[in-house]
């Protein structure tokens, strides 16, 4: 589990097909953290560390499998070499829950339409995928890239999120242009008050 808050933004080193997605991405996290078979959250796809070491540079790498079911749910420039992504190690007991429950899974690519500069912040124009509108809602949590925000408007197939300064300068959001698509999860508890409602 993860709370879509950015602890660090990763590039990825090296990036092969060999039957699954081979990845090498640096990242400033600590190596004790980086067990193999941890979980680390890849701009919101949840990935299993394999391998890890230390590059050149003095930076930290972990080496993770991409299967086809991830690259074929995720964005489809993600997996190249030197893209910059956010990271987030998985939840530990006892930590702090600052953003809302994220569990990795992406549910759909949402388009960005536009981003303006409101203030100090900026807000997206995002469009949603159909099957997703219903468990959008204004003062929801939504998460974009692994990021965790509030949607502070809905309508119609559009919705709105406010990006604060530091949110904005801690990922990658800031790099993020009309037209981009970004791995979007829905909030938990919207998706199992639906699942219920089904019932």
């Amino acid at each position: 589990m993860f709370t879509g808050i950015i602890s660090s933004i990763g590039i990825i080193e090296s990036a092969e097909q060999q039957g699954d997605m081979r990845l090498k991405i640096a990242c400033n996290f600590k190596t004790d953290a980086l067990a193999p078979g941890a979980s680390v959250s890849v701009n919101g796809a949840c990935l299993t560390v394999v391998n890890k070491g230390l590059l050149a540079s003095g930076k930290t790498y972990f080496t993770t499998t991409v299967s086809q079911e991830t690259v074929s749910r995720t964005t489809p420039d993600l997996w190249q070499k030197d893209r910059k992504v956010n990271l987030e190690q998985s939840l530990k007991m006892g930590d702090s829950l600052d953003g809302h429950m994220v569990s990795g899974h992406i549910d759909g690519l949402s388009i960005v339409r536009a981003v303006t500069q409101a203030g100090d912040s900026y807000i997206m124009e995002m469009e949603a995928p159909e099957n997703l509108l219903c468990y959008i809602a204004e003062k929801g949590s939504i998460t974009l890239d692994g990021v965790s925000l509030t949607v502070n408007q809905v309508k119609d197939t559009r919705f709105w999120v406010n990006i604060i300064p530091h949110t904005w300068n801690s990922t990658t959001l800031n790099e993020r242009q009309p037209g981009d698509r970004l791995n979007t999860e829905i909030d938990l508890i919207a998706r199992y008050v639906a699942r219920l409602l089904q019932k």
